[in-house]
C-alpha cells in the first residue's frame, strides 16, 4: 500500500509541477502579446480542474499514508484551489476570463 501512495503522489507531483510551469509559460506569453487573451484563457481553463484534482489527491494520498506534515501543508494549497474554482462568477468563462484578466492586477497575481 505504501509503494502505491509513493508512486501515485511522485507522479501527482510531476504532473502538478508541470502545470505551473504551463500557466507560468502560458501567461507570460499572454504578458509579451504573443497570443491573445481569449486563446490564453481557453488554454488555461482547461487545465484547472486537473490541477484541482491532483491537489486534491495528493491531499488525500497523504492522509491515507499518515504523513501528517506533508499532509498539512498541502491543504492549504488544495481548499484555495478548491475556493477558487467555487468562487468563479457564473458569467466568466472561467477561473481565467479573458475580459477580466488585464483589469485589476490579474495577471501578476495568475503568474505568482
Amino acid at each position: 500500500m505504501e509503494a502505491v501512495v509513493f508512486v501515485f503522489s511522485l507522479l501527482d507531483c510531476c504532473v502538478l509541477i508541470f502545470l505551473s510551469v504551463y500557466f507560468t509559460i502560458t501567461l507570460s506569453d499572454l504578458e509579451c502579446d504573443y497570443i491573445n487573451a481569449r486563446s490564453c484563457c481557453s488554454k488555461l481553463n482547461k487545465w484547472v480542474i486537473p490541477e484541482l484534482v491532483g491537489h486534491t489527491l495528493v491531499t488525500v494520498l497523504m492522509l491515507i499514508s499518515l504523513h501528517w506534515f506533508i499532509f498539512l501543508l498541502n491543504l492549504p494549497v488544495a481548499a484555495w484551489n478548491i475556493y477558487r474554482y467555487i468562487m468563479v462568477p457564473s458569467v466568466n468563462m472561467g477561473v481565467f476570463d479573458p475580459t477580466e484578466i488585464h483589469n485589476r492586477g490579474q495577471l501578476k497575481s495568475h503568474t505568482k
